[in-house]
């Protein structure tokens, strides 16, 4: 139960980091006025706030109505969360820091719960795109390839 909570007030905290973050971003260029790729600074604006797990690239579904898989990202840190969908229990809490390189993404893993407790001090790289509320993570020499939506 504490665990819960803690990964309440985590999410919590991270939704008004983050809103205090995005309110002074300013509006988006036109589609046409873009750049082909975006900059890492659009990048790194597009990526703060709470994103759903929803599948792998190819294999998409929907956001679960109960449960899921959160990832929270700020300037900095990043957190992710699985709750049991039926009981509401984490099934598993870890997060870090992180770094961002053009497209380029790595991930420390600084604390977990003890079902993740062996990713302690790892870092994870993958390559991002976000395209409107898309984000597709590609695993660079790691298994975690995944499709996230943003939540609203």
């Amino acid at each position: 139960m504490k665990t819960i909570n803690l990964t309440q007030n985590i999410l919590r905290l991270a939704m008004l980091s983050w809103l205090a973050l995005a309110a002074p971003i300013a509006s988006r260029l036109q589609a046409q006025d873009r750049p082909a790729a975006p900059t890492q600074a659009e990048l790194a604006k597009s990526l703060l706030g709470i994103w759903i797990l929803v599948g792998k690239p190819g294999e998409v579904g929907e956001a679960p109505a109960k449960g899921g898989r959160l990832k929270v990202f700020t300037g900095r840190h990043w957190m992710i969360t699985q709750a049991d969908p039926e009981t509401g229990v984490t099934v598993f809490h870890h997060g870090g820091t992180y770094t961002l390189e053009g497209d380029k993404y790595a991930e420390t893993v600084e604390y977990a719960n003890e079902n993740t407790a062996e990713l302690i001090k790892a870092t994870h790289r993958f390559t991002l795109k976000i395209e409107g509320d898309t984000l597709t993570q590609t695993g660079v020499g790691n298994p975690w390839t995944e499709v996230w939506k943003r939540v609203k």
